[in-house]
């Protein structure tokens, strides 16, 4: 796996020093890459004989003398041998090693104190033979896109692929094996893996989704349901239901229920019921739905012989109420008989029988969405299934299908289709082996000639759509996108520009922020910190949850508003609700919804001062400022450090080492060591400049006892004292930050890592940046118009140097 020359510069040793200051004090020369020599110049003797390899001849005795006493095949400190160097052709090899010491030399960073150091003519001297010998590249016509490793749907680009393909609204590949990291995101070819049990699970997702989005008709069966009075209630109270065997309605009132009708359609209410007379009118039954009659029966029937009256009701589906109530009751006041006679009804079974008639449903979305057309008879099915399958097709392997892949789906569903099943579910096993097909699962680019590494090409219209819409989105191309595909138009003047800009203000751009913005910034990491509880007793999932929404509306805002990248830096506003404006001091912030606020204390402002930030970059007790150090050179100016030697003791922590002094104090001692302080001379100054925030980012002005100092100075010489001017610095090293956020989007882009042949697109990358005024739209647009984005290179072979 190759590696980008930033992310590679992350494997830079410590020792570098020594060699970059011997180089750096050699002469400066000319750096042609041959030597030439008289051609009739004769041999002296004792005189050694050219070699016409200015890297033998100039460059390789400075390492031989200063160098390799420490780089080489045995010692290899630092990781790095020099020894293998011999020639010009194969230190050109080396590109990354020169991407090292180019950052180095040009910051200021080597050598390192102590060590005698070079003018900034032969600073200047040494970069240009690194740009025009060691790492030159071509930026002419001829250049090289590179190749991305074809590269299946991460979990959240399956999940909404899934979504905007089918429909549904679960998540199926929260399910899946967790994706793996390169080059800092989850979407690296390089990286995604396929392993055995993944399999399974698509399998089994592809199930569930069109379970999910698939209604397969079932034949509707009338069927009847019988309540008793045990089962109901009534308008007169518990005393009404005698003995469990029948409901004695001795008053004007019902017995009633609540009833599920499962379809629309023609029900049938029924009561077996039975009276008791007195007056001149016999018991009425209101037989009643959502409380209006449906029927009322006059009820001739006696204890004796009761009877079965009903109402056909046409009801909609759903709960509905359901009652049969008297509302004739009488008692007569006079009689002769010595027991006076009432009216009363008594209901021993209430029947619901249906549906007669029914009318099914409509589908849910999704179903509609597959299911555009229908047969008209059992001799049109093959033709609907065709149309359905060819538009699903299409839509899944984004790109329309071909018809011998339409052919060999159509057969499965006519394999289906021939044992009498029903029409949406023949089709459904069809659609199945379209959600487990490797054109769905995998972004697959087509290679004109792919057996010739040297063959670039423009990738195609679908191609282009497709890593457009992955790039922006997370998911597949939506129908204007297909659209300007199916027309060719995509690389027309201004198209692509316009797609940017209605891309980044769809909703769907939300996942930019979630996916790209929530690696870079390690928002993701934050959902597994678990601040102390004792030293941060504030600190509660509220909070948490409150700190991610605030970056993440931030960025978005930028984004979705075009404004400038230096805002990332530093700016006078940021989002909080009332939770997070608390945590920050902020006052006139009520509620649980985010708002835009200007912030009126300069000591916050930027990305960098977000309590997200901070928190991801401190220890569970304490801050760490070698941790927020290092986010900064990583994150910000793209100059990580070496990783730390493996000998280095760690920091005393214990409470006796804490009443010796602050933090700072305590680390100023700890890097004592020489082969700690290189690195760290980079690192604390960094951290040390946010020591004014704790653990979780609040506000502070003591460590413990101890007053903090927040003042740092840089390699470079670049002084300050606390974030505000910290901010200060990080902007006037504004063209470090403009090229890490650009490298990093490039790599989201293109989904592998960057290589030397891609300082070309870059650098254009970031003129246009600067021609936009550092614009959002203007680094996103110039990303998509690159070479690396349009197209690619051939297949098998070894691409010549």
């Amino acid at each position: 796996m190759t590696r980008s020359p930033r992310a590679v510069f992350a494997a830079a040793p410590a020792l570098l020093a020594a060699s970059v200051a011997a180089l750096l004090l050699f002469r400066p020369i000319s750096y042609p890459d041959v030597v030439a020599a008289p051609p009739d110049a004769p041999a002296t003797k004792g005189t050694p004989i050219a070699t016409k390899d200015a890297f033998v001849d100039s460059v390789k005795p400075v390492f031989t003398k200063y160098c390799v006493t420490c780089h080489n095949d045995k010692k290899m400190s630092g990781g790095m041998t020099l020894e293998g160097f011999t020639d010009t052709a194969s230190a050109r090899k080396a590109h990354d090693t020169w991407e090292k010491v180019k950052d180095h030399v040009t910051n200021k960073q080597m050598p390192p104190k102590g060590k005698p150091q070079p003018s900034d003519a032969e600073r200047k001297a040494i970069v240009a033979w690194i740009d025009s010998v060691a790492i030159k590249v071509d930026c002419g016509l001829a250049r090289d896109p590179g190749r991305p490793t074809i590269r299946r749907l991460n979990r959240n680009e399956y999940n909404n692929t899934i979504r905007d393909l089918v429909g549904v609204d679960f998540k199926p590949a929260d399910d899946f094996p967790s994706d793996d990291v390169g080059y800092g995101f989850d979407n690296i070819g390089d990286v995604l893996s396929m392993p055995p049990i993944l399999l399974e699970k698509y399998l089994a997702a592809a199930e569930k989704i069109l379970d999910k989005a698939i209604v397969v008709p079932k034949p509707i069966k009338v069927s009847k349901d019988t309540f008793r009075p045990q089962n109901v209630r009534t308008t007169l109270g518990p005393f009404a239901k005698q003995n469990g065997k029948r409901i004695a309605l001795t008053s004007n009132g019902a017995a009633y229920f609540e009833y599920d009708f499962p379809y629309e359609g023609e029900y049938v209410l029924r009561a077996r019921a039975y009276g008791e007379q007195a007056g001149d009118e016999l018991p009425k039954l209101s037989i009643e739905y959502d409380r209006k009659p449906a029927k009322v029966h006059d009820v001739e029937a006696l204890e004796a012989k009761p009877q079965l009256y009903d109402a056909r009701v046409k009801v909609t589906s759903g709960r509905h109420d359901v009652r049969f109530s008297f509302t004739n009751h009488f008692e007569e006041k006079e009689g002769t008989d010595s027991k006076k006679k009432e009216r009363n009804l008594y209901i021993e079974v209430m029947e619901v029988e249906g549906p007669f008639n029914p009318v099914r449903p409509p589908a849910p979305e999704a179903h509609q969405r597959i299911f555009f057309v229908y047969p008209n008879g059992p001799g049109d099915h093959a033709s609907a299934a065709r149309q359905i399958l060819e538009r699903f097709a299409a839509r899944a392997y984004r790109r329309p299908a071909k018809p011998e892949e339409v052919a060999r789906l159509v057969k499965l569903f006519q394999f289906a289709d021939q044992q009498n099943e029903p029409f949406e579910l023949s089709v459904k096993h069809a659609l199945k082996a379209v959600l487990v097909s490797p054109h769905f699962l995998f972004r697959i680019e087509r290679d004109v000639d792919p057996n010739n590494p040297e063959a670039v090409h423009p990738v195609s219209q679908y191609e282009l759509a497709t890593r457009l819409s992955y790039f922006l989105w997370s998911t597949m191309p939506d129908e204007e996108l297909t659209r300007l595909a199916d027309q060719g138009k995509l690389r027309e003047p201004g198209v692509l520009q316009a797609q940017v800009s209605r891309m980044l203000k769809d909703p769907k751009s939300s996942a930019l922020t979630e996916n790209f913005a929530g690696q870079w910034l390690m928002l993701r990491t934050l959902a597994t910190m678990t601040p102390d509880r004792v030293t941060y007793r504030n600190f509660d999932p509220a909070l948490r949850t409150a700190m991610t929404r605030e970056t993440e509306l931030y960025f978005d805002h930028v984004m979705r508003d075009d404004r400038s990248i230096l805002e990332f830096l530093d700016s006078d506003y940021t989002f909080v609700n009332e939770r997070l404006a608390r945590h920050y001091g902020i006052t006139g912030v009520s509620g649980s919804e985010f708002k835009k606020v200007t912030l009126t204390d300069h000591t916050r402002g930027g990305i960098v001062t977000h309590a997200s930030v901070l928190t991801v970059t401190s220890n569970p007790t304490r801050t760490s400022p070698v941790k927020r150090g290092k986010w900064i050179l990583e994150n910000i100016l793209g100059t990580p450090p070496p990783p730390p030697p493996p000998d280095v003791p760690e920091l005393e922590e214990d409470s006796k080492a804490v009443l010796t002094g602050s933090l700072r104090q305590r680390m100023e001692k700890h890097r004592e060591n020489p082969s700690c302080a290189v690195c760290h001379a980079k690192l604390d100054p960094l951290g040390f400049g946010l020591e004014n925030f704790d653990g979780v980012g609040t506000l502070r002005q003591y460590d413990g006892k101890f007053k903090i100092d927040p003042s740092g100075e840089l390699p470079d010489g670049s002084k300050f004292s606390g974030p505000e001017e910290l901010r200060k610095v990080l902007l006037s090293k504004a063209d470090l930050f403009r090229r890490t956020l650009s490298e990093k989007m490039l790599t989201y882009a293109l989904g592998r890592g960057l290589e030397y042949y891609d300082r070309c697109a870059v650098d254009d990358i970031l003129s246009a940046l600067k021609k936009g005024d550092d614009r959002f739209s203007a680094m996103m647009t110039a990303i998509v118009e690159s070479d690396p984005f349009q197209k690619r290179r051939g297949g098998s072979g070894v691409k010549k140097e």
